[in-house]
């Protein structure tokens, strides 16, 4: 007997699983091309063995690297953070407190702003 709903839903289930296992391996293979701490042998080395040994391969990686693999993310998004806020840091200019405090009060003078949002303002440039 031949249940139809069933066997879409094993087919969904093994095409989720099947993008799945690809994200995991492109994953792995960024992580291996990535990693600072490896040199060139070793990554040739787990490449070729994700690759060819596939299901071996990336166990072996998970065990042997899996845990510092966020570690190693983590560490890469900070100096992208920290990359982009410099730049952006640069690209603006770099102002005093004095001159912020200058166009601050500027603004309250010409009445562009209130005693209470100059007050606020103040306190955000000082602290």
């Amino acid at each position: 007997m031949s249940y139809p709903l069933l066997d879409v839903f094993l087919s969904m289930l093994w095409f989720f699983l099947w993008i799945l296992w690809i994200f995991l391996v492109v994953r792995i293979i960024m992580d291996i091309f990535g990693s600072q701490d490896m040199g060139g042998w070793a990554k040739a080395g787990w490449t070729l063995l994700v690759i060819f040994l596939p299901l071996l391969g990336v166990l072996v990686y998970l065990i042997a690297r899996g845990g510092s693999m966020r570690e190693r993310q983590e560490r890469e998004i900070e100096a992208r953070d920290q990359a982009f806020r410099s730049y952006v840091k640069d690209a603006a200019g770099t102002t005093s407190s004095a001159d912020q405090l200058s166009r601050l009060a500027d603004l309250h003078q010409r009445g562009v702003i209130n005693d209470r949002e100059f007050e606020r303002g103040k306190e955000k440039i000082l602290t």
